[in-house]
């Protein structure tokens, strides 16, 4: 056993084979694609927590918008951008549920950045996780608000252009500038890789699981949470896998450095 491996065992319970909260169907995500991961992560901490049959999910309009067939919870379909507004609905109408959403970059920052920002604004007590690709995936890789300057999409085929199109968008640091957030992290979600060796670290997916079951903990104790996870996407960056997750460890986490922005319970303390 590699120290890794080591520390990972005495930090987290290893839990192998098909979780509960998993429906077991392949799915549809790209070969490398963190958002894969992401719907373990998830699984995983609603069945630490004992939640299932109280959770559910809020699909938005993008690479996760069949969540629904993989995890294996009750599910609503929300409009494109609005997964906060309909989450709101849900929590007032029966706030002992665990409400939550799995959003892109481009259906939370930009088509539905006001939802987001209003919600965390008045607290609601939800759960955003929101996945930063820095492009439009699902729809053919079109700029999107945290696409970085220089960065060629089908939108800015000679890069995206600071004059004309402005910086890129950091949310988490937007929303932790709010009053009522209660809980605001950045995850750096890929494999990381480790100098000039072809080793890869996996401390990413440790952290995000952590994050993830904190996230959920928040809600539960009536806090709005948010977590971004820095992922990648290979076929619109048009970038071999593993180019893409170097490409993110070296780009993506200099203009949206990962950490802990807010933590008004002291979560990560306790």
């Amino acid at each position: 056993m590699t120290t890794l491996q080591g520390q990972a065992a005495s930090e987290y319970e290893v839990k192998l084979g098909r979780l509960p909260t998993l429906t077991g169907k392949p799915t549809h995500y790209c070969a490398g694609c963190e958002h894969g991961v992401l719907t373990r992560l998830v699984a995983n901490a609603i069945d630490e927590l004992g939640v299932r049959e109280k959770t559910v999910l809020v699909d938005s309009v993008g690479c996760s918008v069949f969540a629904h067939d993989y995890i294996n919870t009750d599910a609503v379909q929300s409009p494109h951008g609005r997964a906060p507004a309909v989450m709101t609905g849900i929590k007032r109408v029966r706030p002992d549920l665990l409400v939550f959403a799995v959003q892109g970059d481009g259906d939370a920052v930009s088509i539905g950045l006001l939802e987001l920002v209003y919600a965390a604004s008045r607290g609601e007590p939800i759960t955003v996780f929101l996945v930063n690709n820095a492009i439009y995936g699902m729809t053919g890789g079109q700029m999107a608000p945290t696409t970085p300057t220089g960065m060629v999409t089908t939108t800015t085929p000679r890069g995206r252009d600071l004059i004309d199109t402005g910086p890129p968008l950091d949310a988490t640091k937007l929303l932790a500038g709010l009053e009522g957030p209660s809980y605001v992290k950045r995850v750096f979600l890929p494999v990381a890789p480790m100098g000039t060796t072809d080793l890869y670290s996996a401390r990413g997916s440790l952290e995000g699981a952590k994050s993830v079951l904190n996230a959920f903990k928040v809600q539960l104790r009536g806090g709005f949470s948010f977590v971004e996870f820095i992922s990648t996407c290979s076929v619109n960056w048009k970038m071999s896998v593993l180019e893409s997750k170097r490409y993110s460890s070296e780009v993506l986490t200099k203009i949206f450095p990962p950490g802990l922005y807010k933590d008004k319970m002291g979560i990560e303390t306790k």
